[in-house]
């Protein structure tokens, strides 16, 4: 039942992935976390695929984790009375809070923060910057700008502001309302979109009360800035390198992308690295070269997940889409230069008792030649604590909680299944002997490394490390 592979795939369902029978065979190739993307679809639409994913894990005995993704605040120009407007390198073009149609030398920005924060000399970026505007004069309701690159400008195209901290929050009144909603489904992770401080992931750790994990997404240049603040405060991280390529130099980027892979890596926080991995199978069968490369690049940087956007969620291939990914995820991890390079950035153990606790379990897994290390928690903390060592076994996650089986689904190298906590050391190995037979982890007579903490069922108490030999005679 599990995966042959330590990293895990995270794909976003849409209008292309939204029957049953193609979610199913989504999972069967590999897919395990879905995203359901706030931006896009109707409360109802979310709730009959949340309804689909927990139908399926039912009938398939694996947990599978659920991601709702907020919006937050959408930035966007307004109309023009033609639909759009060309532009040419110089042409001036203002930029107001006036709500009429715009034309050929104006057009609505109905944002006020931005005006707050404008000056001259800064640089505007519109359609994902396909359009580069700089500021020549700016006031409290307008910007008077000249055009630095672009052919043409259309109705509602989004607006970036590199370098700036705008004075708005992360949550929007839509946001609120999705998030509650999300919440109400019972999903395992909120991602928050537009995330600038750590301010931004408190006011979401707040709203969401521990009811679900809270994914940062690092896509503007404030929060790198500012990334340790939010790696401390969020339960685990996404890497949005669209638009991070946006608002920065996209040289830039994949630099970044180690950066913030490594940071999250050090303290023990699940991350995604996410958008643009197999752009070319919205419409293809198969990716690029570099795609594949890229995508292998997150493995052996040693991401938790990798993730899948547009590829499932409309396009024409969602099933091969994660199929692929599991493939480049399983060739990447076969290679002999995986471990070296993952390990490049070593994760030293913390001074607490968790972290000893952990890092003896994959020294002695390593040393014994094990076949997996088991965990039994409550709150995923001691599994979360195992993943971080990177361990070369894989991870049997036991927990007495649907819901925490279900939000470590996105850990790196952790298998997950609920069972009761056992009552005493007896009941510990003959359940987890039976439970890693069960799921393909072990066969008899190999070694499992178990850590748990005692008195059993207590979170956050691991102080157990125990050796244990799989029976002939476990089934």
């Amino acid at each position: 039942m599990w995966r042959q592979r330590k990293t895990k795939i995270l794909a976003t369902l849409g209008p292309a992935s939204a029957e049953p029978e193609i979610i199913r065979r989504m999972v069967e190739a590999g897919a395990d976390v879905f995203r359901l993307n706030m931006s896009h679809g109707s409360h109802d639409d979310h709730r009959r695929l949340f309804r689909i994913i927990r139908d399926l894990e039912a009938a398939s005995g694996r947990p599978l984790g659920v991601l709702a993704d907020l919006q937050g605040p959408k930035l966007r120009v307004g109309t023009f009375a033609e639909g759009r407007i060309g532009l040419c390198v110089g042409k001036r073009l203002r930029l107001d809070l006036d709500s009429a149609p715009g034309d050929e030398g104006r057009v609505t920005l109905p944002h006020p923060e931005i005006f707050a924060v404008l000056k001259s000399g800064q640089e505007v970026l519109l359609d994902d910057g396909r359009v580069r505007l700089r500021v020549e004069k700016a006031a409290p309701d307008h910007a008077d700008t000249i055009v630095l690159a672009g052919t043409e400008l259309s109705d509602h195209k989004g607006v970036n502001i590199p370098g700036a901290v705008l004075p708005l929050k992360a949550l929007t009144h839509k946001d609120h309302a999705d998030l509650e909603f999300a919440l109400g489904l019972g999903v395992d992770w909120i991602a928050m979109s537009f995330v600038q401080r750590p301010d931004d992931v408190a006011e979401g750790r707040k709203l969401i009360a521990g009811r679900a994990g809270l994914v940062a997404k690092i896509e503007k240049p404030a929060a790198i800035e500012a990334l340790d603040g939010i790696i401390e405060l969020a339960d685990g991280i996404m890497v949005a390198r669209g638009d991070l390529g946006v608002e920065l130099p996209v040289e830039e980027v994949p630099g970044l992308q180690k950066q913030i892979v490594r940071a999250s890596r050090a303290a023990g926080k699940p991350v995604i690295v996410a958008t643009q991995m197999l752009e070319s199978m919205i419409e293809a069968p198969t990716p690029t070269r570099a795609e594949v490369s890229d995508v292998a690049t997150a493995v052996y940087d040693g991401a938790d997940a990798v993730m899948l956007s547009a590829e499932t969620a409309t396009g024409a291939f969602p099933v091969e889409a994660v199929a692929m990914m599991n493939r480049i995820a399983e060739q990447a991890e076969h290679d002999p230069l995986y471990r070296p390079l993952m390990e490049a950035w070593p994760t030293p153990p913390e001074a607490t008792a968790a972290d000893a606790i952990s890092a003896a379990a994959r020294q002695v897994a390593e040393t014994l030649g094990a076949a997996a290390i088991v965990t039994y928690t409550t709150t995923g903390s001691t599994t979360l604590r195992a993943a971080r060592q990177r361990p070369t076994v894989p991870i049997l996650a036991l927990t007495p909680k649907p819901e925490t089986a279900r939000r470590l689904a996105i850990l790196w190298g952790t298998h997950c299944a609920s069972t009761d906590d056992p009552t005493d050391f007896t009941e510990m190995v003959e359940r987890a002997c039976s439970i890693a037979v069960r799921d393909g982890l072990a066969r008899a007579g190999q070694r499992l490394v178990i850590t748990a903490g005692v008195p059993f069922g207590t979170p956050g108490a691991t102080n157990v490390l125990r050796i244990a030999v799989v029976g002939r005679d476990v089934t």
